[in-house]
């Protein structure tokens, strides 16, 4: 099946809109790129905010960089709106990490000779019988 390629759209990009039913130009336009972004984060994607330019751009036929700033803000606020009403994940991520430390438990004139691990030793020589 061959994709149609959509102006501004990249192959990750392209693949999450198809993800969410959206497979041509003409689908973008019908959906509005506020509405196809939204449908992404709703899949459980991570657009970019440049995402929602390429779309914006695509729809008007210029590239995503000619986007005016004031369209952008626009498209900014309207997607913090809409993003907001999603329903949230049930978990949460679990917090970062502390520092990891090391505590040595042996005493301090232990040597690697004292090991004992409970089994015959097959590199030592002669038979230990226990």
């Amino acid at each position: 099946m061959s994709a149609e390629k959509i102006k501004n759209i990249g192959p990750k990009s392209m693949a999450w809109l198809r993800q969410t039913g959206i497979r041509t130009q003409a689908d973008l336009e019908a959906v509005g790129s506020l509405a196809a972004y939204v449908r992404i984060k709703r899949a459980g994607f991570k657009p970019s905010l440049n995402m929602l330019y390429a779309m914006e751009g695509a729809i008007l036929g210029c590239h995503w960089q000619d986007i005016p700033a004031e369209r952008r803000s626009e498209l900014i606020v309207a997607a913090d709106a809409e993003v907001a009403l999603l329903p949230q994940p049930k978990y949460k991520r679990m917090p970062v990490a502390g520092p990891v430390t090391t505590t040595n438990m042996e005493p301090e004139d232990h040597s690697p000779a004292d090991d004992h691990f409970g089994f015959d030793d097959p590199m030592s020589s002669g038979s230990d019988d226990h």
